[in-house]
């Protein structure tokens, strides 16, 4: 039998070999974003895929996610954490060994859509299980702080190692990979995690469900198809309707007996800039990493893996960012001084970035680190301030509403400063450039063979546009720094106020 952590007592050995076997998964999930960077020349020769199919199976995954989120926070707030965890573990593995295996584009579409169910409960699940085991302040804070840096450095490691799998395997290893960490899970979970669940939480809302993700899913898909569409009029209805659904859903909220999101945790000190403050992390990270993928293999003209191999670097100071960050309060920095300053540093990535050329690879790299390294120290703090500020029993929807905050903002992100790139790259290419020379740099590096410098002009414009996008970023997050420095500046974020402590459950 395991129970939560008492309030206020420090965790253990157990507590801590619990916190190692959740990283995996975690680490799993937010991997599976970008895993098919790679794999997808080699999917498109084996199953044919049409045009459609083919973004189908690239996005599906990350759509189910991201509109799942909250019905599975609040559904494990109510089953238990423990519960769901392990119920979506099994799912994501079945799904990784279904998508592994499919010989079609349909079957793997189905797969994948799986995959998005089972991530979108093993993503809250894990925090909230994070806050019941730690509920001394000093330590939670330092369990998110690596909860953050696997969930970022996941993302990163996710295309690098599609590309070795696909280099020396088949593409089916790519979920293969997934099935050891499930089994792991699915074998010590039930001795070394905890269960939890609202004690009293009322009939589940299923009128909240598909309310949810029709506010979700058009958001989403707009923000994520404006970046290489351009403001087409069925992205902007797309995201008109979504926001409709999103009044609708929070008007039930309000007026539910038993909400999915209980209004009551935005009462919380320091929880809705919580949510706001993360997004807008979300968004210079994402949007950032729209430009400087590109960079590397369009401008610099390195091949996939190599840009990839490139790309991880940055990650290196990312390890050290949460825990020094964590370190400066625990001695008595204020809060939110400490993400006042990740803002300010992140906002100095995006400056730097904006003063690249055509060849300038370790100014961008450099760039890139530095923001990822303010980024991770904002999303770290604002993370634990948001948790600590919740209820124990709310904790699934608390975790939730972050994470689909972060979506929003990563999609956000490319959505803006895609569109701030696009448009600059458009103004400086010639009129007398091909109209497809004009659209995209991949569209003129496609027909650069036929047009003598054309390759030259194109890769100048684009990395005008991606130094506009810096600018704007980097007033963006000077601005977050400002609002930080405002709403936090009264919250006791060294001293959250702690929420009840959870329902004791027998394993």
């Amino acid at each position: 039998m395991t129970n939560p952590t008492p309030a206020g007592s420090l965790a253990g050995r157990r507590e801590w070999t619990a916190l190692g076997v959740l990283m995996l998964p975690l680490l799993l999930v937010s991997m599976d974003v970008s895993v098919l960077y790679f794999a997808i020349p080699s999917i498109s020769a084996d199953l044919e895929p049409t045009g459609t199919q083919q973004l189908w199976i690239f996005d599906i995954y990350a759509f189910v996610l991201a509109g799942l989120l909250m019905t599975m926070g609040s559904l494990g707030d109510r089953i238990g954490h423990r519960r769901l965890l392990l119920i979506g573990a099994a799912a994501f593995g079945t799904a990784s060994l279904a998508a592994a295996y499919a010989n079609s584009a349909e079957m793997l579409i189905a797969a994948r859509a799986v995959l998005g169910i089972g991530g979108a409960t093993l993503m809250p699940s894990t925090m909230a299980l994070l806050r019941t085991m730690f509920t001394d302040p000093g330590q939670r804070a330092k369990a998110i702080g690596l909860w953050s840096g696997v969930m970022t450095a996941g993302i990163a490691l996710g295309s690098v190692m599609s590309g070795v799998l696909v280099e020396y395997f088949w593409w089916g290893s790519v979920f293969l990979v997934n099935l050891p960490a499930m089994a792991l899970l699915l074998v010590l979970g039930p001795a070394l995690l905890p269960e939890s669940r609202n004690a009293t939480p009322g009939r589940f809302d299923w009128l909240s469900v598909p309310l949810s993700m029709a506010a979700v899913l058009p958001v989403v898909y707009g923000l994520k198809e404006i970046p290489s569409e351009g403001w087409n009029v069925r992205y902007v209805v797309a995201i008109t309707v979504g926001l409709l659904f999103a009044a609708l859903f929070v008007q039930r909220q309000r007026t539910a007996a038993s909400p999915m999101i209980d209004p009551a945790l935005f009462r919380g000190r320091g929880f809705a800039p919580s949510v706001a403050l993360n997004l807008v992390s979300a968004f210079g990270i994402m949007g950032s990493a729209y430009f400087t993928t590109q960079y590397l293999q369009s401008v610099l003209d390195k091949s996939a893996l190599e840009a990839a191999l490139w790309a991880l670097l940055p990650s290196v100071p990312i390890g050290a960012a949460a825990p020094v960050a964590t370190a400066l309060v625990q001695k008595g920095v204020n809060r939110a001084s400490v993400v006042t300053a990740g803002f300010a540093i992140a906002a100095a990535g995006f400056a730097l970035l904006a003063f690249a050329g055509t060849d300038s690879m370790w100014l961008v790299l450099a760039s890139c680190g530095v923001l990822a390294v303010g980024a991770v120290i904002v999303m770290s703090q604002i993370m634990d301030l948001a948790m600590g500020t919740a209820p124990v029993e709310r904790a699934g929807a608390a975790s939730s509403l972050m994470e689909t905050g972060s979506e929003f903002g990563g999609a956000l992100g490319m959505a803006v400063l895609g569109s701030i790139g696009t448009a600059v790259y458009r103004h400086d290419m010639p009129a007398s450039a091909p109209d497809v020379a004009r659209e995209t740099l991949g569209g003129a590096l496609a027909v650069a063979d036929r047009v003598p410098g054309l390759a030259t002009v194109a890769r100048e414009a684009f990395t005008n546009g991606m130094q506009g996008a810096a600018i704007a970023g980097a007033v963006l997050l000077a601005g977050a720094a400002v609002l930080a420095a405002v709403t936090l500046r009264r919250v006791e974020l060294h001293t959250p106020q702690e929420a009840s402590e959870p329902e004791k459950v027998p394993a």
